[in-house]
């Protein structure tokens, strides 16, 4: 009971983490990453359509990513889903392939990003947190069923609490990383 309540809380706190690792992905600081263009989606066949599923996206250098559709007809289709997206990207066509530059992010803009990300982090940590509420009410209910003891409910409440500051541990880890990201010039 304890070990099986136990797994399903690692299980969902990890989900919480990956969560918050693509979210921070999709966050750009001042270098390319194909992550940055995950929102835009392209009207294809009548279908709203990832980009990823239209086209490869690669990395050029340290500030252009470059586009490549799999179809000539979409590059127009392609630029507009770009601007379209509002993630404050000035997409420029050459033949087939889409270049799209980042432009260096401002001080101001840098610590509006900060923001958001600490956002993000304390999202995590409060999802964390109901993982272990819930964990510590299955003890409960299962002390009440006469399924374990105290003792077992006890010792399943200190796992868990364990386990809870160990991943928001990691939260914290990953804050300061993608805030240290933020701030590099």
């Amino acid at each position: 009971m304890i070990n099986e309540t136990m797994k399903d809380a690692e299980m969902r706190m990890k989900k919480s983490i990956e969560a918050l690792k693509n979210e921070f992905n999709r966050m750009r600081s001042g270098r390319a990453h194909p992550g940055i263009l995950d929102p835009v989606m392209v009207p294809y066949y009548g279908n709203d359509t990832p980009l990823s599923q239209v086209a490869s996206i690669t990395v050029e250098d340290a500030r252009t990513l470059a586009v490549s559709p799999y179809e000539k007809n979409l590059v127009p289709v392609i630029e507009k889903a770009i601007i379209g997206a509002n993630l404050g990207l000035n997409p420029a066509t050459a033949g087939t392939t889409i270049r799209v530059p980042l432009p260096p992010l401002n001080e101001e803009r840098r610590r509006e990003m900060v923001k958001v990300v600490r956002n993000e982090a304390e999202n995590a940590r409060v999802a964390i947190r109901n993982i272990r509420r819930d964990a510590n009410n299955a003890f409960k209910d299962a002390l009440k069923a006469k399924k374990i003891n105290e003792d077992d409910e006890r010792q399943g409440q200190d796992k868990v609490q364990k386990l809870t500051d160990k991943i928001i541990q990691e939260v914290e880890t990953l804050l300061a990383s993608k805030e240290k990201d933020l701030m590099e010039v």
